[in-house]
């Protein structure tokens, strides 16, 4: 299939399920991000792929309603991330997983840190506190409960990040490059919390073989939609597309190479 003309798989509805972004232009400086995008997200597992720079961070602040498009509007599950009162019920649609979770862990122990995720959320200080180690023992994580953050693995933080999400059971969220800086074992562990969760994920990776099996991936290239489909058909189109641009560049570097060899020999002759 074409990359350029891979189609939205559904067709969009008007009800206020999901997230729709519509006909948003975002910019920064004279730097456009996004001209007249349009999406709406309404699928369970969401892929989202391209190379560093082509607007996967800018979508997910959109999302969040942490940027406000220039043009346009973003509903996040009926509410409208322009309007103040919409932006204060937010958190309890949408959570954001930081890429590091050394960014978003505040309290020094794990059953904190899930309690001040509850109490953020308008629960009883006790209440919280319970729920929060209630809640690791159904993941069979009880003995974490007292467990200082900083002797954590990094694997094990991202876990807890994950977990403070949950938590409170917002409809999506989103992951930020969550794999980015784990070893194999703890990218399972993480795979496997992620395929627990009955929440939608919409999960921004450079790591292909975490979303080939979601039923829809998003492909970004420099803020354009390249592909929208089924994660296997978006990520070979990506992959193949990295892979044609490496050959051309190295065919480039060989050239100038060669071509520098030429002009010396020149010289010196």
């Amino acid at each position: 299939m074409n990359q350029n003309t891979m189609t939205q798989p559904g067709a969009p509805s008007h009800s206020t399920h999901g997230i729709r972004l519509e006909s948003v232009t975002l910019k920064r400086g004279d730097r456009v991000v996004f001209e007249q995008l349009t999406l709406h997200l309404t699928q369970s597992r969401i892929g989202l792929i391209g190379d560093n720079g082509a607007g996967k961070s800018s979508l997910f602040r959109l999302i969040c309603g942490l940027d406000q498009p220039q043009t346009g509007r973003v509903t996040v599950h009926g509410s409208d991330t322009a309007h103040a009162t919409d932006r204060r019920t937010l958190p309890r649609k949408i959570g954001l997983m930081f890429q590091n979770p050394d960014d978003q862990i505040i309290f020094p122990t794990v059953a904190e840190e899930l309690a001040f995720s509850l109490t953020a959320a308008g629960t009883e200080k006790k209440q919280a506190r319970e729920q929060a180690l209630a809640f690791l023992a159904e993941r069979h994580r009880a003995d974490w409960a007292p467990r200082a953050i900083g002797e954590l693995s990094q694997g094990q933080r991202q876990q807890v990040c994950l977990m403070a999400l949950q938590i409170t059971h917002p409809a999506t969220l989103l992951l930020d490059e969550p794999y980015s800086s784990l070893d194999m074992p703890s990218q399972l562990r993480l795979s496997a919390q992620i395929r627990a969760t009955d929440q939608q994920i919409i999960l921004s990776t450079h790591l292909l073989e975490h979303v080939q099996d979601f039923e829809r991936v998003l492909w970004l290239d420099n803020g354009v939609l390249r592909g929208d489909g089924p994660g296997r058909e978006v990520c070979a189109a990506y992959a193949e597309n990295v892979r044609e641009r490496c050959v051309a560049d190295t065919t480039i570097q060989d050239t100038a190479v060669a071509d520098g060899a030429l002009l010396k020999q020149v010289a010196d002759a």
